[in-house]
């Protein structure tokens, strides 16, 4: 046989009413946190992610094409060279 106790009935409504704010205040605070950590990356002037990979990639394709233009030369270079140098 189960009895109601309004007591432990008010008590439990209690602790979930607890925790209920307990969960908002710390999606309040997460919330918060995230906004402030934005205003100071946005006054630190970092860059995204996204941008640095973005320019990441330019810039080794740049570096490619100036190894290729470099080798290019090299080969040019080797073929205006007289074959021995002793003279």
């Amino acid at each position: 046989m189960q009895t109601r106790n309004p007591f432990l009935d008010e008590f439990a409504k209690a602790v979930e009413s607890a925790v209920g704010v307990a969960q908002a205040a710390g999606e309040e605070a997460r919330t918060a946190f995230r906004a402030q950590a934005e205003r100071w990356a946005a006054e630190l002037d970092l860059v995204r992610r996204d941008e640095f990979d973005a320019l990441k990639t330019r810039l080794e394709a740049e570096i490619a094409s100036l190894r290729a233009e470099l080798a290019s030369m090299a080969q040019s270079a080797d073929k205006v060279r007289p074959a021995d140098d002793a003279g």
